[in-house]
């Protein structure tokens, strides 16, 4: 290690000692850290200490700022001209592939959105996995510009993209405590928008016994930090607080929630209206700031309604999957899947009182999801439905027999539903 690495090492320890005792850091104390642990030459031991402290404490407001905007300056950042929209969730559950509608819908009424997601690090699906599972998702910054500016939009993997590569470092540590403040998830969300340039961002923060945040009052905080800090970086931030008990769609897993998207996108009789209504919401909701700020006398539910309904969504998603590698016919017989499965079924009859998504998404890491594409669970039952004994319940599925034994036994003591 040369000299000048040698200080900037001391800096950042010397960071860290200050935050452990509770004093503010200034930017570039903070900068200095961001870029050591983004080029990985803070071991993660000290790596450790940081985010322990940082739980501890939280930020202050010129903390959070600074942190973002380190975070965004030590990573590769896109660039595009006009109003760039975005989308997030601060996640919990699975089986609610909203950003796959959403995309189109903002692409379709003229709007740019380049969405880089993440693949799953502990649930049984990322948006990431379940476009890869139709197209492909590695690109360079200079293809997703371009894929962006030629057709409106695209759904790529962010994670070797270099954006904000110190949040990276950080949830790789974060992850085998399942450790992480509500500053952090804001910090890394923000960073990340500001890197793709995102000017105007919808987010969705569900709540709920089993999502990241668990009360209205935490959510109602998380949701104003995250407008302070968007003002401060010129993006229009509207949070959508809701409450959130089960799954959108019907599928958990990669291919099974890539046939939900499909079944709203080609507006199918069985398809989940759930699904389908919380990504109309929360396009509107984008789209109404989109407009707004365009001069477009426009409503955006209303839009997005008409988008999605006349079969324009359905079209420029066709675009971004041609354009991302994939099939430009693909529709939902075109996703069969290639799995064994089984069917659970009812021993009682009764009403379906709640889901456990904490077992739901236990189960279908089981079975094997996100690495086998096919793995997962469907619900054929959900919250408030009624359910005779002997009727289906949920199927299973898994490319691996032995896999899909493991999970009938498991569901025995990690039961999916209570009825009641």
């Amino acid at each position: 290690m040369n000299k000048h690495n040698q200080t900037k090492s001391r800096q950042a320890v010397d960071a860290i000692k200050r935050k452990l005792l509770g004093k503010k850091l200034t930017y570039q104390e903070i900068y200095t850290l961001m870029d050591e642990i983004s080029h990985q030459r803070l071991s993660d031991v000290l790596t450790t200490y940081f985010v322990a402290a940082s739980f501890k404490e939280g930020f202050g407001a010129n903390e959070l700022y600074h942190l973002t905007k380190a975070m965004v300056e030590t990573g590769t950042k896109l660039s595009f001209k006009g109003i760039v929209a975005d989308k997030h969730s601060t996640g919990g559950v699975a089986g609610t592939r909203t950003t796959m509608i959403i995309v189109q819908i903002i692409a379709a009424a003229g709007f740019k959105i380049p969405k880089t997601s993440s693949r799953a690090i502990t649930s049984p699906a990322g948006t990431a996995d379940v476009m890869e599972a139709i197209a492909h998702v590695t690109f360079t910054p200079k293809e997703i510009e371009k894929i962006v500016n030629d057709i409106g939009g695209c759904i790529v993997w962010g994670g070797h993209l270099g954006i904000a590569p110190a949040d990276d470092v950080i949830i790789r540590i974060e992850e085998p405590l399942s450790f992480e403040s509500f500053d952090k998830v804001i910090v890394s969300i923000m960073a990340k928008k500001v890197a793709v340039g995102a000017n105007h961002l919808v987010l969705d923060i569900p709540v709920g016994r089993t999502m990241k945040i668990r009360h209205f009052s935490d959510a109602e905080k998380v949701a104003q930090k995250f407008k302070t800090l968007g003002e401060k970086f010129g993006v229009r931030v509207i949070p959508d607080v809701n409450e959130t008990l089960e799954p959108a769609g019907r599928g958990v897993g990669p291919i099974l929630e890539a046939r939900d998207v499909l079944s709203v996108l080609e507006q199918k009789s069985n398809r989940p209206l759930m699904l389908e209504a919380k990504a109309l919401r929360l396009a509107g909701k984008l789209l109404d700031i989109c407009f707004e700020d365009s001069n477009i006398k426009k409503n955006g539910e209303e839009e997005a309604v008409r988008i999605l309904s006349d079969g324009t969504a359905l079209k420029k998603f066709r675009e971004i999957v041609k354009v991302q590698k994939g099939s430009d016919d693909i529709c939902l017989d075109n996703l069969p899947m290639k799995a064994h499965k089984k069917e659970i079924i009812s021993s009682r009859r009764g009403k379906i009182k709640s889901i456990n998504n904490f077992n739901l998404n236990t189960l279908a890491k089981i079975l094997g999801a996100p690495a086998d594409k096919y793995a997962g669970v469907y619900l054929i039952k959900k919250m408030d439905e009624k359910i005779d004994k002997n009727e289906s319940l949920a199927v299973l599925y898994s490319q691996d027999k032995y896999r899909l034994i493991e999970a009938q036994e498991t569901l025995k003591n990690f039961p999916i539903y209570e009825i009641g």
